[in-house]
């Protein structure tokens, strides 16, 4: 039996607990990000082979690393780590979203870079829900002065946001960070009248994805979960 065969049990454990989140908040057709930081290229093509179609990359030095062999894989690779702006060339042509817009600079940056690869680059942007000062991210109240100026880039396609709550000790205590933010982006959402259906809103990881689905979630990013052996 090959050293991997546990995934596919913990690939399908995975989307049953999403497919009973989705049935207990009447939130449907979340998308499963498998997070691959910690994980390495034999393992990223076990979840192709499984089914996966989203990855998420949280470090650009290992995204070119492994970027042919996912290409071939024909996964999905989004960004979302924190993206520095020197390191923006290296991966605006390789993504198909960045989770991770949290400020001015960056914005800029994935505007000059898309301009010179004629290319719409869909982006999340990040809040920090917990207003934490070691995270990245717009903090809530500056989220929506920020959103207004995305139509200043017209390169950037606004999609939706990303938030990663704090780190708590009980799952419920997660849901208050989750419900506030499904809220804000929602309000954001409703008063930018060109944006027409449902936001993206990337949110939950492996301790914390069925109560992100519960309040709104429509990508959790899963990553520990995916890959521990029972």
């Amino acid at each position: 039996m090959s050293e991997l065969a546990y995934m596919k049990d913990a690939v399908a454990s995975i989307r049953s607990r999403m497919r009973a989140a989705e049935e207990r908040s009447g939130n449907r057709d979340v998308t499963l990000l498998a997070a691959i930081k910690y994980t390495d290229t034999e393992h990223i093509l076990e979840l192709a082979r499984l089914g996966v179609t989203d990855v998420g990359e949280n470090r650009v030095q290992q995204l070119l690393e492994r970027y042919e062999a996912m290409k071939a894989a024909r996964l999905n690779i989004h960004f979302i780590g924190t993206l520095q702006t020197n390191k923006v060339k290296y991966i605006i042509d390789k993504v198909s979203m960045i989770h991770s817009l949290g400020s001015e600079n960056l914005a800029r940056e994935i505007e000059r870079q898309a301009a010179k690869h004629d290319r719409l680059m869909p982006v999340l942007v990040e809040i920090n829900s917990g207003e934490e000062e070691n995270k990245s991210g717009f903090l809530p109240d500056e989220a929506e002065v920020f959103c207004k100026t995305i139509g200043d880039y017209p390169h950037l396609k606004l999609c939706g946001f990303m938030t990663m709550a704090p780190l708590c000790e009980k799952k419920e205590d997660y849901r208050k960070y989750f419900q506030r933010t499904s809220q804000q982006c929602l309000d954001i959402w409703q008063k930018k009248l060109h944006n027409i259906g449902r936001p993206i809103l990337s949110m939950g990881m492996s301790d914390s994805f069925e109560i992100a689905i519960e309040e709104g979630a429509t990508i959790v990013r899963v990553g520990r979960a995916l890959f521990e052996k029972p």
